[in-house]
C-alpha cells in the first residue's frame, strides 16, 4: 500500500492526486487488474445460480435470433416448390417453426435482461455499501490526505460508469458475442464457402478493434481522470465558499474549473472522435464482405452450385454477423471507463485502517480516566518527528490544559490520547491498558473529542445533541444544553429542540453550533474529554457561559484543553506549556504566573491585550 500524502487546496493539488493514482495504475497495472476482477468476482459470487440460468436464457435467445435465416433458406428451397405441386404441410410447418423461433428468442431475451438486471442492482447496492462502510472504517489519517471530493468521485461518477456497464452494456455483450458465434457456425454449416469469405473479412475487422481497444483505453483512462478532477474542484470550491468570497477569488476558481472542464470536454471529445473512425470502418468493412459474398454466392447460384435459398441465407448471416460487432465495439467504450472505475474503487477498499481493532479486547467497564504516555514518539507517515519522547501522567479527574506555539504537538497528543493515530513508539494507556488493547466502543464511550470545527448533521437540535447517547430522554437532552448555556438559544427556536438545523429559522451560529458540540459531547458522559481549540469560535459572553458550564461538568472528569485563549486555561487545575513536541513548563496557572517563564510571558502578553 502506497502511502498518500496530503494534497494542497485548489485544482493542482487534487488533480495531482488523481494523477498519481492513474500513473499508479498503468506502472502496476496487472496487480491492480487482478486486484479489480477480484473484487467483481466476489460481488458476483452471491449471485452464480442467476448467472446460470441466465447464461441458458441468453443461449435460447441467441439460439432464437440465428435460426429465422437458415429457416428461411428451407422455406425457399423446399416449402415454395412444394407449393406448386400443392403440398401446403412444409410451408406452415416451417411458418411454425419461425413463429417459435420467434417467440422463444423474445421471451428468452425479456427473462435474460430482467434476470441480469436484478444482478446489476444488487452488485451495485452492495458495493454502494462497502464503499460507504470502507471511509467509516477507515482511520483519520486516510481521511486527512484523501480529500472529500475524491470519495464522492468515488460514490458517484465511478459507480455510476460500473452502473451502465452493468445494466445494459453487459448483457448486451454477451448477447453478441453469442450472436457472432451462432451465426459464424450457422453460416459455415448453412454454405462453408461463404463461412471462408467472412473469416476473411475477419482479419481487418480484427485489426481495426485491436486498434480501437488499445485507444480507447488510453483515452477512457484519461476521460475519467478529467471527470474526477472536475468534480473535486467543484466540491472543494463549494466547501470552500467562504474563503473564495472573502478573498474575492471567484474569478480564479472559475478560471481554474474552465480548465479543467475544458480538459475533460477534449477528453470526451477524443473518445467520440474514436468511435467515429471505428464505427464506420466496421461498417464498410461488413458492406464490403456483403457484396463479396453476393458476388461469389450469385456467381455460383447462376452456375447451379449453390441454391437459391441458401444464398439468401447466407447474405443474411454475413449482414447479421457485423451488426453485433459495432455493439461489441460500444461495450468497450463502456467496459474502459467502468474498467477505470473498477481500478479506483478496489483501490479504495483495499486500503488498510493503521489504527485497527485488539484482536482480543481488553474489557474497560468502568474507566476512571486516568491517562499516561510513556516515552511517546510520533511522526505523521513519513513526517519529521513531532513527538520526540514524552512521558506524561494525568490522573484521574484532573483537569489539564496545554499550551504553546503552532506545532507544538498539542493536537497530536489529543489524538494519541483518543486514538485517532498510534503512537510510533511508546504506549499511551488510559487507566494503566494501553489503549491499542481497548475495543473501539469502549475507547469512544470513555473518551470524547470536541474540535473546533463543530459538526452539525441533518435534523433536529434534539437529534444532534443525542448523537453523544442514543437514547437519551428529553429531560437528559435538556440538562447537557442548561449544563453549557445552550438551553436558553434552543428554546427561542421556531421548533425549540424540534427545529431542523439545516431549515431556514434553523441557522445557528458558529458560537451556538459549538454550543450544541458541547452539549453532545457532555451527554456522551465520557470518563476523559478533550477540547481541541473549542471555544475558539465563541464570543466573549458565550465563552463565559461555557467556562461556568465547564467548572460544573468537568468536577470529578479528566479533561485536556488545548485553547490559546487564556480565560479558558484558567479554569485547569495543571498547565502544561508544550515546545516542538516536549513539555517545558508544568505546573498550576498561579505556578507558572509566578515562575516568570514561557507562560508568564503568554499570560502577561493576553492581559495587555484587554486592556
Amino acid at each position: 500500500m502506497t502511502t498518500k500524502t496530503p494534497a494542497p487546496a485548489g485544482a493542482t493539488g487534487t488533480a495531482t492526486d488523481e494523477s498519481a493514482e492513474d500513473v499508479l495504475s498503468r506502472t502496476e497495472s496487472r496487480a491492480v487488474r487482478t486486484r479489480s476482477l477480484a473484487l467483481l468476482g466476489d460481488l458476483l459470487k452471491p449471485h452464480r445460480r442467476t448467472l446460470w440460468w441466465s447464461g441458458v436464457l441468453v443461449v435460447v435467445s441467441t439460439l432464437g435470433q440465428v435460426a429465422p435465416p437458415a429457416i428461411v433458406a428451407a422455406t425457399v428451397d423446399h416449402a415454395l416448390p412444394a407449393l406448386r405441386d400443392g403440398r401446403y404441410g412444409p410451408l406452415v410447418t416451417y411458418a411454425l417453426l419461425m413463429v417459435c423461433a420467434s417467440l422463444a428468442g423474445g421471451l428468452a431475451n425479456g427473462g435474460y435482461v430482467r434476470a441480469a438486471a436484478r444482478v446489476s442492482q444488487a452488485v451495485l447496492i452492495e458495493l454502494r455499501g462497502r464503499v460507504f462502510h470502507q471511509t467509516q472504517r477507515l482511520s483519520m489519517e486516510f481521511h486527512e490526505s484523501y480529500t472529500s471530493g475524491r470519495i464522492i468521485s468515488r460514490q458517484t461518477s465511478d459507480l455510476e460508469a460500473l452502473r451502465d456497464l452493468l445494466d445494459g452494456g453487459l448483457t448486451g455483450v454477451v448477447s453478441s458475442i453469442l450472436t457472432m458465434l451462432f451465426t459464424a457456425i450457422s453460416l459455415t454449416l448453412v454454405d462453408w464457402r461463404s463461412g471462408v469469405v467472412l473469416a476473411i473479412a475477419m482479419v481487418p475487422a480484427w485489426l481495426l478493434t485491436r486498434w480501437f481497444q488499445k485507444k480507447s483505453q488510453v483515452y477512457y483512462r484519461e476521460q475519467r481522470t478529467a471527470s474526477a478532477r472536475v468534480i473535486v474542484k467543484f466540491v472543494e470550491t463549494m466547501t470552500g465558499m467562504r474563503a473564495v468570497q472573502a478573498f474575492r477569488r471567484e474569478a480564479t476558481t472559475e478560471r481554474d474549473y474552465g480548465q479543467l472542464a475544458e480538459e475533460y470536454r477534449q477528453a470526451s471529445f477524443d473518445t467520440f472522435s474514436l468511435n467515429g473512425r471505428y464505427q464506420p470502418g466496421l461498417v464498410l468493412i461488413g458492406n464490403l464482405t456483403v457484396v463479396a459474398a453476393l458476388a461469389y454466392g450469385g456467381w455460383r447460384a447462376l452456375g447451379g452450385h449453390l441454391a437459391v435459398g441458401v444464398l439468401v441465407a447466407a447474405l443474411l448471416y454475413v449482414k447479421r454477423f457485423f451488426q453485433p460487432i459495432q455493439q461489441v465495439g460500444n461495450f468497450y467504450n463502456s467496459f474502459q471507463s467502468a474498467a477505470a472505475a473498477l481500478e479506483k474503487l478496489s483501490a479504495l477498499l483495499a486500503e488498510k485502517p493503521t489504527v485497527v481493532e485488539p484482536a482480543h479486547p481488553v474489557p474497560l467497564p468502568d474507566a476512571q480516566g486516568a491517562v499516561d504516555l510513556d516515552h511517546v514518539t510520533f511522526r505523521y507517515a513519513r513526517g519529521p518527528v513531532v513527538l520526540p519522547d514524552l512521558d506524561l501522567h494525568i490522573p484521574a479527574g484532573q483537569t489539564v490544559a496545554l499550551v504553546g506555539t503552532t506545532g507544538a504537538g498539542k493536537s497530536t497528543l489529543a489524538k494519541l490520547v483518543t486514538r485517532f493515530y498510534d503512537a510510533t513508539g511508546g504506549h499511551v494507556r488510559l487507566d494503566g491498558v494501553d489503549v491499542r488493547d481497548l475495543a473501539n466502543a469502549d475507547l469512544r464511550h470513555n473518551v470524547v473529542m470536541v474540535t473546533q470545527e463543530a459538526y452539525l448533521f441533518s435534523g433536529s437540535v434534539r437529534e444532534n445533541i443525542a448523537l453523544g447517547r442514543p437514547g437519551a430522554t428529553q429531560a437528559q437532552i435538556e440538562e447537557a444544553a442548561r449544563a453549557v448555556g445552550a438551553h436558553d438559544f434552543i428554546v427561542h427556536m421556531p421548533d425549540g429542540y424540534d427545529t431542523d438545523v439545516n431549515k431556514r429559522g434553523g441557522r445557528v451560529s458558529a458560537g451556538q453550533r459549538q454550543l450544541l458540540s458541547f452539549a453532545r459531547a457532555f451527554l456522551a458522559n465520557p470518563a476523559v474529554l478533550v477540547l481541541d481549540e473549542a471555544t475558539s469560535s465563541l464570543d466573549i459572553p458565550g465563552e463565559r457561559l461555557v467556562q461556568q458550564g465547564l467548572k460544573t461538568l468537568l468536577a470529578g472528569r479528566t479533561a485536556i484543553i488545548i485553547a490559546h485563549r487564556l480565560s479558558t486555561v484558567a479554569i485547569a487545575d495543571r498547565v502544561l506549556v508544550m515546545e516542538h513536541g516536549r513539555v517545558v513548563e508544568d505546573g498550576t496557572p498561579a505556578e507558572l504566573i509566578a515562575a516568570e517563564g514561557r507562560y508568564a510571558r503568554l499570560h502577561h502578553a493576553w492581559q495587555d491585550s484587554l486592556a
